[in-house]
């Protein structure tokens, strides 16, 4: 028996004891049930570990059990926890509501090329008719699934306003075990091969079956998908028009398991180096890039946001502007664009201040979200809808 099929047989038991003993009788089983998860958890090799862990200073036990009491007392648990554990905290998550009421659609499809298949939900907008439409590729982060990550950007409804697709494709667990895209491995970093080919077809599928303007589709992903975003940019900047880096990191920065955990800690020397990790070479060709990252992040540091632009943006010529603005009521930020010789921008670097590791502006709908920060959904779609490449 595993973990997770050990901890479900508690949860049932917590369930009928709830019925024949009482609430006390159940919650001393929820709680043996949590003691027992965390021991094994801590025990589990680094390779079984998400690479993207819950944000610090969460409590994955004190939620599940503030979910339960909610339940016994008939009430509906708030949906914020931020590590699913397949039972009714993971239902919570997927059951988020993901289209816009009364407007477009959003579905369940399924890719399948040479390097394997992916289920994937699609969101058509209301508007849609005969008129070819931008593309969104959005890549969710570890333990995410789609319904989790479109409740939490929201991009659903941003796609609504400016009239475009978006599709959420979903990792399997048997491709890793905390659904984490493996932009890690050198098989996921290739053109033609892995990951990269298997997300690519989904875009040729998604044109193939609706009408799709092929010189604007988009990819954007949070940590995780963050850094298989720009794989897809270094191995695919013929297919996608620009990039959004959300909490990412580098193209070819990691090659296994523990070099990923050695780039995600990186740090900056006093001279402005980051330590730990060689500095990624420059993508081969250029790909307009958005980045966020939050400045108190602990997951990935922030210095790998930096590196990740840099690759896609090579700091040639050109110009910076920076501006400093905050949220009514939430988080300072400072963004800054980067122009071409020509002026036109080709990048921007949003650094959210006192942000950890969660989509800014998000819903507490779902997990890795901090709804203080910049809308990083309608910023990024009003970046990408800048940007046109021919396919």
């Amino acid at each position: 028996m595993n973990i997770h099929e050990g901890f479900l047989a508690q949860m049932r038991e917590a369930t009928q004891l709830l019925q024949t003993e009482g609430p006390m009788a159940a919650t001393a089983a929820i709680q043996r049930a949590l003691h027992g998860a965390s021991a094994a958890t801590e025990a589990a090799p680094p390779a079984m570990r998400d690479i993207n862990p819950p944000p610090a200073g969460t409590q994955p036990a004190a939620d599940l059990l503030a979910r339960f009491r909610g339940y016994t007392s008939g009430k509906r648990p708030s949906p914020s926890m931020h590590q699913p554990v397949e039972d009714v905290v993971a239902r919570d998550m997927r059951e988020a509501r993901t289209d816009v009421p009364d407007k477009g659609k959003f579905i369940a499809g399924s890719c399948t090329s040479a390097a394997g298949t992916r289920a994937y939900k699609l969101y058509i907008p209301s508007a849609y008719k005969d008129e070819p439409l931008p593309l969104v590729l959005m890549l969710h982060g570890c333990t995410q699934n789609p319904d989790d990550f479109a409740a939490g950007t929201g991009m659903n409804a941003a796609a609504e306003e400016n009239n475009c697709f978006v599709v959420y494709p979903e990792q399997t667990k048997n491709a890793n075990g905390s659904q984490c895209w493996n932009w890690f491995q050198p098989g996921d970093q290739q053109r033609d091969q892995g990951e990269p080919s298997i997300l690519a077809a989904i875009t040729r599928d998604i044109a193939s079956n609706y009408k799709v303007d092929t010189s604007r589709i988009y990819v954007a992903g949070l940590s995780a998908g963050g850094a298989m975003a720009v794989v897809l940019a270094a191995t695919y900047p013929d297919r996608f028009a620009a990039v959004g880096i959300h909490s990412g990191l580098p193209y070819g920065i990691a090659r296994d398991v523990p070099s990923a955990f050695a780039a995600m800690k990186r740090r900056k020397s006093r001279g402005g180096e980051a330590m730990q990790a060689r500095k990624p070479a420059p993508l081969e060709k250029r790909v307009p890039a958005i980045v966020f990252h939050g400045d108190r992040d602990t997951t990935v540091s922030p210095v790998n946001g930096e590196q990740a632009l840099a690759q896609c943006i090579p700091a040639e010529g050109g110009r910076e502007e920076v501006e400093r603005g905050a949220v009514p009521g939430g988080r300072t930020y400072t963004r800054t664009i980067m122009r071409d010789e020509q002026g036109n921008p080709v990048a921007e670097k949003w650094i959210v201040h006192g942000a950890g590791h969660a989509w800014s502006g998000g819903s507490r709908q779902g997990s890795y979200t901090d709804p203080k920060g910049p809308d990083a959904s309608r910023e990024m779609l009003r970046f990408f809808l800048t940007h046109r490449k021919g396919v």
